[in-house]
């Protein structure tokens, strides 16, 4: 296996590097100039690489707003593997999205939420499809998390994989709603907030369940 001085390592922290500056320089075009006034060429000259090397990391410019999906993706994944084994299914998925989210930058992130133009509704469609392709996947997982011999198993962790990602969903839309409107959200972590939301439903939900149980009984 080459080590990090090797040739073949020394490559791909430089491919590394270069996709971050795509990405950096592409944020900080769209946010001075507009996804419009931006060119594939001008995000290539923030990251003094050619247009040609540009097309290797990425098809399009609207492919730059949604980057990294198959990493954040595998982030989740290594994450939820991280989380203990007897944590609630929802508290391990929420804090493995939310350890996910580290390693990307508020720019992007600003990116992702900004309104586009007629170019939004491309984005906010492939941006659904890969929450969708993805709920699958963390279903998987959180299956895998649930006792064997668990009532509904399959439809408890696909609905929590849902919620989950949802909430997810509805902070982008909601903050790129806000923004087109001239809101600005000044509060810090927004998706944060949504899961401390998605947990008092859960919570409220489990209550009354249980008092209808004891009403039940009685």
């Amino acid at each position: 296996m080459p080590s990090e001085t090797t040739p073949a390592g020394l490559r791909e922290r430089k491919k590394e590097e270069t996709r971050r500056l795509l990405l950096e320089g592409a944020a900080r075009l769209f946010r001075e100039r507009g996804f419009e006034g931006t060119t594939v060429a001008d995000i290539a000259a923030y990251a003094n690489v050619s247009v040609r090397t540009f097309f290797r990391y990425f098809e399009s410019k609207e492919e730059v707003l949604l980057p990294d999906g198959v990493q954040v993706f595998a982030y989740v994944e290594q994450a939820l593997a991280a989380r203990p084994a007897d944590e609630e299914p929802l508290e391990a998925v929420c804090a493995a999205l939310l350890e996910a989210a580290k390693p990307f930058s508020a720019s992007t992130l600003t990116a992702l939420t900004r309104p586009l133009g007629d170019v939004e509704n491309v984005i906010t469609a492939r941006l659904v499809q890969a929450f969708a392709d993805f709920e699958e996947r963390l279903a998987v997982l959180v299956r895998q998390r649930l006792p064997r011999d668990a009532a509904d198993a399959d439809l408890r962790a696909a609905v929590i994989a849902g919620a989950a990602l949802s909430a997810v969903r509805a902070v982008l839309r909601t903050r790129r709603a806000n923004r087109a409107s001239g809101i600005e959200d000044t509060e810090p972590a927004p998706l944060r907030r949504a899961f401390g939301m998605l947990r008092e439903i859960g919570g409220r939900e489990g209550a009354s369940r249980a008092a209808g149980d004891t009403g039940e009984r009685a």
